[in-house]
């Protein structure tokens, strides 16, 4: 037996031992500076299904301005969607019911009033002349973003005009120079400030706001434009995570029973290569747990179920390769010829069998929504952790093992 080695994969178990423990673990220590980075699993994102949040029924209506039509329906749920995207909610879900209806989802939404007020806030954006000539609206806007005024430090939002928007505001500035000129949010008079020389930068600003989270709300709404028909509120309800709770409990009991099934049979039916895969299998669920927190990935119960599937890919990889490991040990071959013999052989198996299920994922993605995608980005990411574990890691170590010259009885390698 060849200690060196032997001592190398002690470290590594050692390694690994103390990176999965504060993974999970709480530190324990008061006012630490790690405790808000540990445990790492208390950053991982929830979806709507397990911490709650808000349902809004949202309809549109016709109007002598705007009539209801497919175009306009489109037109609708791409804006809340901008809406939303910027308000920073993860995984939303946003769909259409019927010909005049939008489903709207948002999980951890702690104010669901203001955040349903804000989805359907019109936000139309009028620059006036004293004698109410419309100079500019919101379809000449570039850009619209909240900003402290260097030197009084008053809050503001900064507007930059489209090119055919600077050359209205341009001429507009000129004509009416010692003459006042209104801003208007949603009909109501935000400012009307006097003209005092030709604007022509095609910049200009609103003051007035009483916070900088108010300018940032009316910096999204002004970015994502006015809503193309008039929108009431159907059904508005916060949804609780007692249901998600009481699913999360019992996913955590079935992931614990069949993880524990898992690593038994493997040790009982592929003995030392069996050991090397379930230790393997705790680097891939680490992977996968600092991959969700750096990514950002918010874990709903279909994300649970892509996770225990790629778990399951993962599982179904070791045992392709420790096959073939078996019949060349059966064929006479030495523990290190049949290591590389068995994962060049099932390599091709283990690589095609994951690349039709990642595009399979990718399919999903593209066309689903919500938590159907939180399931394909969930498959992927387990998927690729697998194949590096699957292939790279557990090879590296059982050759490590067969180095070490812990046994050369093909039995302990379950042959």
């Amino acid at each position: 037996m060849k200690w060196n080695k032997v001592l190398i994969l002690a470290a590594i178990l050692l390694l690994v031992a103390a990176v999965a423990v504060v993974a999970v673990v709480p530190l324990g220590v008061k006012n630490a500076t790690w405790n808000k980075y540990f445990p790492v699993v208390k950053d991982v994102n929830l979806g709507l299904d397990l911490r709650g949040g808000v349902h809004v029924v949202l309809e549109a209506k016709d109007t002598p301005e705007a009539k209801v039509t497919p175009e306009a329906m489109r037109q609708l749920r791409a804006v809340i969607e901008n809406r939303v995207n910027q308000f920073g909610v993860a995984e939303p879900v946003i769909q259409q019911q019927g010909e005049r209806r939008l489903i709207v989802e948002l999980a951890g939404i702690k104010d669901p009033e203001k955040a349903v007020n804000d989805l359907v806030k019109v936000a139309y954006l009028e620059f006036k002349t004293m004698d109410g000539k419309t100079i500019l609206t919101g379809a000449d806007l570039k850009d619209a973003r909240e900003a402290k005024d260097a030197t009084s430090g008053a809050v503001e939002v900064d507007l930059e005009f489209t090119p055919a928007g600077a050359k209205k505001f341009a001429d507009a500035t000129t004509a009416n120079v010692n003459k006042q000129i209104a801003i208007l949010l949603d009909g109501q008079v935000l400012q009307a400030p006097t003209v005092q020389e030709p604007i022509l930068n095609g910049r200009a600003r609103i003051t007035g706001y009483r916070s900088l989270d108010e300018a940032h709300t009316i910096a999204i709404l002004l970015r994502s434009g006015a809503l193309p028909v008039k929108v009431d509120v159907e059904e508005k309800r916060a949804v609780g995570p007692a249901l998600g709770a009481d699913s999360l409990a019992k996913s955590k009991h079935a992931a614990v029973v069949g993880t524990v099934a898992i690593l038994v049979f493997m040790l009982i039916y592929y003995r030392l290569p069996g050991l090397i895969a379930n230790f393997a299998l705790l680097v891939y669920a680490l992977i996968v747990l600092f991959i969700y927190v750096g990514m950002h990935v918010t874990m709903t119960l279909p994300g649970i179920a892509g996770f225990l599937l790629s778990l399951g890919i993962a599982v179904d990889a070791n045992v392709v390769i420790f096959e073939r490991i078996k019949e060349e040990l059966r064929a006479g071959k030495s523990i290190g010829a049949a290591i590389d013999a068995g994962f060049k052989r099932g390599f091709v198996a283990v690589f095609d069998s994951n690349a039709t299920t990642v595009l399979a994922a990718i399919v999903l993605y593209y066309l689903g929504t919500g938590p159907i995608r939180g399931f394909a980005v969930t498959l992927i990411i387990g998927i690729a952790a697998s194949m590096f574990t699957a292939i790279t890691l557990t090879r590296w170590l059982l050759r490590l093992v067969a180095a070490a010259n812990i046994s050369k009885n093909p039995r302990v390698y379950g042959a």
